[in-house]
């Protein structure tokens, strides 16, 4: 049986081009003892993806050259040499950037069953809802009545983090650029603003007003402008949990801080940020408080879906063109 793959041709400087990015086929060895095969129906892509094309090692090893990448990924198992999985199981795994993926089976596990579609647990019931729900309670702190901000609100990560927010009382602003994605963010009852065509002032000046008694609490996924304008609005406590800093992904030079950091000592506030596989051992609490809100239909979550294998360095390069409402997705045939 043979697999295609995708792999790095060279760590990009800046934004990466589609040319960086090599289709590959290679055939697959006998599985081994504790080894399994999956046929991948559905792949991942995500902004920290960017950070492992650097060649160099952050909190996880850079993708290497001429080799498979990797990311999440919902299959089925059509082989297997470890007695707990069977033919048929469907599940999650990194096996992604390709159709088939043969893997230890350690890194492997069978999805949860809550009568959702299987990609739930790549998008609302997987990493970014468990993203979410650990940067609100577990690192911010959220409580009811806070008054919370979330950058990049629309995408995969903050359209969750803006609706926990709403569910646990909280008065929400959520950060976003096309209108549809303002649009949909206040049929969610979250107040919406644009960062399109504002600097830092001009966006402080409209949070102040969709927020007049500040904010609390600042799930912040994009830095830049978007930071420095939540600084200059923070209340007395104010707790920040920096999950991202998109805006800087692809920058080719060192990018300059906010200017107003010392607001954090003026307002005695907490900014600290995280890394979710740190808290995984939090996961079935995350399931058990936000899948039975799935179920119910109380979570609006969106997906933008690409199709065939082929397509999966257009959806991860178009994540930085503002191209995703909600997961980025590639289905595969």
């Amino acid at each position: 049986m043979q697999t295609r793959f995708f792999a790095l041709s060279r760590y990009p400087e800046g934004r990466p081009e589609r040319e960086f990015f090599q289709l590959e086929t290679q055939t697959l060895p006998d599985l081994a003892p504790g080894e399994v095969r999956i046929r991948n129906h559905w792949l991942s892509v995500d902004p920290y993806m960017r950070g492992r094309m650097s060649g160099v090692h952050t909190y996880v090893p850079p993708f290497e050259l001429g080799k498979p990448m990797e990311g999440g990924a919902i299959g089925e198992i059509i082989a297997s040499h470890d007695e707990r999985f069977k033919e048929g199981d469907l599940v999650g795994h990194m096996g992604g950037w390709r159709d088939i993926a043969q893997t230890s089976a350690e890194g492997v596990q069978v999805l949860p069953d809550f009568g959702v579609a299987e990609q739930a647990y790549l998008g609302v019931l997987g990493m970014p809802g468990m993203t979410a729900w650990t940067g609100l309670n577990l690192i911010a702190e959220c409580k009811p009545g806070d008054n919370v901000l979330v950058s990049a609100a629309s995408g995969a990560v903050g359209s969750l983090a803006v609706q926990l927010a709403k569910a646990k009382g909280c008065h929400v602003v959520g950060i976003a650029g096309a209108a549809n994605k303002l649009a949909w963010l206040e049929s969610l009852g979250i107040e919406p603003v644009s960062y399109r065509d504002r600097d830092a002032q001009e966006l402080s000046d409209a949070l102040r007003l969709a927020s007049p008694k500040g904010i609390d609490v600042v799930f912040e996924n994009v830095g830049g402008i978007c930071l420095e304008a939540a600084l200059s609005q923070l209340n007395e406590g104010a707790r920040i949990a920096v999950c991202g800093m998109i805006d800087s992904y692809n920058a080719k030079t060192p990018v300059p801080g906010p200017s107003n950091l010392a607001q954090l000592v003026v307002r005695k506030a907490k900014m600290q940020g995280f890394i979710v596989a740190d808290h995984w051992q939090h996961y079935p609490d995350f399931l058990k408080e936000v899948a039975p809100q799935v179920v119910a239909g109380k979570l609006d979550y969106k997906e933008t879906v690409k199709e065939g294998l082929e397509s999966t360095p257009d959806a991860f390069l178009e994540l930085f063109e503002g191209g995703n409402t909600g997961k980025m997705l590639v289905k595969l045939d």
